[in-house]
């Protein structure tokens, strides 16, 4: 398949950036691996008046050398210009360049006076040229703090904000188009959304047989990523390590994660904090809660390659290696369908608003003591409660009979007078005969498969 997937409108914003008739100053970031140096090498491939400049760990004077030698190549006339930040981008602004700078931080890390600098040439030179100025950024914080915080020098500057999000799983199937939904929902569980993880799948292979090739092998690509990346983020990386185990185990409370990790409770959120900074790990709360004054948030890892690797490969490596080629079929399917679930859960919370016709405020879990739902949309028409099932068994009535009965534990101040709860149930199995008949005869339930879930146009027993 194409390397770029997607990223249709990310595309077409840069593109109306690079031809505005006034200045752009565009700031572009996001977790590592999705693949913001492609989407902005895509949105110069046919043009000649771009400098594209991929920082690297370097001296502030080899990076200054360096970009410097980049604008040459493209516009000889700068050859000529002192090795100077603001001189440089001066003469490139003279020029209308659309001038990108991938991984930022990079600079900063070795000239924290660069934002300043920045700042200085923009507001008396390049905001009045037609030029475009790209910043590109993996590192969150930074990019938060030094670029887009209230703070920051270059506060109040930039045009436009693309924060690139992972692929949906509709988009991620376009790396497997020969796998069925069932399939492709389990393997985006696995890689997730990440175009670099999800480059590595062979789709002439079987899903079994490349997340033993690439995950769980020695010699795998992503066998050691989370690692990796772990390592190059964080210090104290071992007690992350600990608190990643206790989620991809289930612990969702700080109490819960504490007691596994091995850590005192006080001293979690620090690390939780962190955490969620980098985009791995994720706080929700009951949707009909406040985001700000709710005390019952649970903690999940946000990234599924992460997820899996503490679930199946952290600790266990010489698990894995005395199992071998029979790693996958031993450790991980037994354990699949219970993996799954929880992100299943999650994709047909974002399907919800498709396939409801409602207008929605809110979309996600909720929860209360012993009562839980896997989906709850709030909408003034009324609650919509739902199921998922991401077992081998058809649902049959009683899952419907269980869903009414939580549902009638909800409390919700926003909610009308008159609103009728409509019941939904997402399976990935199908459904028996009783439960066909009551959503053939009710007005308040509605059926879905996976397809219905991940692919439009695919509705099951949908009414408007």
């Amino acid at each position: 398949m194409e390397d770029f997937v997607d990223r249709t409108a990310e595309l077409n914003q840069l593109t109306d950036c690079y031809n505005s008739e006034s200045a752009e100053f565009v700031v572009l970031y996001g977790r590592r691996r999705l693949g913001k140096s492609e989407l902005v090498r895509q949105s110069i491939t046919d043009r000649d008046d771009a400098v594209y400049y991929q920082a690297v760990e370097s001296t502030a004077e080899n990076q200054r050398e360096q970009f410097a030698e980049t604008a040459a190549a493209q516009f000889p006339s700068v050859a000529n210009i002192r090795r100077d930040w603001e001189a440089l981008l001066e003469a490139l602004g003279e020029q209308d360049a659309v001038v990108v700078i991938d991984e930022f931080p990079f600079l900063i890390e070795e000239d924290d006076s660069l934002p300043s600098r920045l700042q200085r040439v923009w507001d008396l030179t390049l905001q009045d040229t037609e030029t475009t100025l790209v910043l590109i950024g993996s590192s969150i914080s930074v990019m938060e703090e030094k670029v887009l915080a209230g703070s920051a020098p270059l506060y109040g500057r930039r045009t436009a904000t693309i924060d690139l999000k992972p692929l949906s799983v509709a988009d991620a199937r376009q790396f497997v188009p020969s796998y069925d939904p069932e399939t492709a929902v389990t393997a985006w569980s696995i890689y997730g959304g990440t175009p670099y993880y999800l480059q590595t799948i062979d789709p002439e292979q079987t899903l079994e047989d490349n997340v033993q090739e690439s995950i769980l092998s020695e010699r795998g690509l992503l066998y050691s990523e989370p690692e990796f990346l772990l390592r190059t983020e964080l210090r104290q990386p071992n007690t992350y390590f600990s608190i990643l185990r206790a989620l991809a185990h289930g612990r969702r409370t700080p109490n819960e994660i504490a007691g596994m990790a091995g850590l005192e409770s006080g001293s979690l959120s620090t690390y939780l904090q962190k955490l969620r900074r980098l985009r791995l790990v994720e706080r929700h709360i009951p949707v009909t809660e406040s985001p700000t004054a709710s005390k019952r948030g649970r903690y999940r890892i946000a990234a599924p390659l992460f997820r899996f690797w503490f679930r199946f490969v952290y600790g266990q490596q010489d698990q894995l290696r005395m199992q071998g080629a029979d790693a996958y079929e031993t450790l991980v399917a037994p354990e699949l369908a219970d993996y799954v679930s929880p992100l299943f859960e999650r994709l047909c919370q974002r399907a919800l608003p498709r396939l409801i016709n409602r207008e929605f405020r809110e979309v996600g879990q909720w929860w209360f003591r012993d009562h839980e739902l896997d989906v709850l949309g709030l909408s003034d028409e009324g609650l919509v409660a739902g199921e998922c099932k991401f077992t081998t068994s058809p649902v049959s009535e009683g899952v419907l009979t269980d869903l009414e009965r939580t549902t009638s534990n909800v409390q919700w101040s926003a909610g009308p007078a008159d609103g009728e709860p409509l019941y939904v149930v997402f399976s990935r199995s199908g459904y028996t005969d009783d439960i066909e008949q009551a959503a053939d005869t009710r007005e308040d339930v509605r059926l879905f498969d996976i397809p219905a879930v991940i692919e439009k146009g695919h509705d099951r027993n949908v009414r408007p």
